[in-house]
């Protein structure tokens, strides 16, 4: 389990840095923040994706959510902001790793 463990971090580091690596190139080639919501409804393709990730950050967001209610596992609801500030690429490993500490 320890070594599932360190993947779910590593999977959570790749999932910051990979995005957040592009949002830089983004935004260093003089793109804005306020730009972005324009972007995810560009073309139909890009609209379908940006609803699959927004649903599944709403979902992970209720799983957290209804996990800590049960196990008080407080720490696990860093994973609310990692998802819907960086993506559910960063939250989803986050959450993971936080929710298989051992008890």
């Amino acid at each position: 389990m320890i070594r599932l463990r360190h993947l779910w971090l590593a999977l959570a580091v790749w999932g910051a840095v990979h995005p957040l690596w592009h949002l830089g190139g983004f935004l260093s080639g003089g793109g804005q923040l306020a730009d972005l919501p324009g972007l995810w409804t560009a073309n139909a393709a890009v609209t379908a994706l940006s609803w699959d990730l927004m649903i599944a950050a709403s979902v992970l967001s209720l799983w957290c959510l209804s996990e800590v209610a049960v196990r008080r596992n407080w720490s696990a609801l860093l994973a609310l902001p990692a998802t819907w500030l960086v993506g559910v690429s960063f939250g989803l490993p986050l959450y993971l790793w936080l929710r298989s500490r051992p008890v």
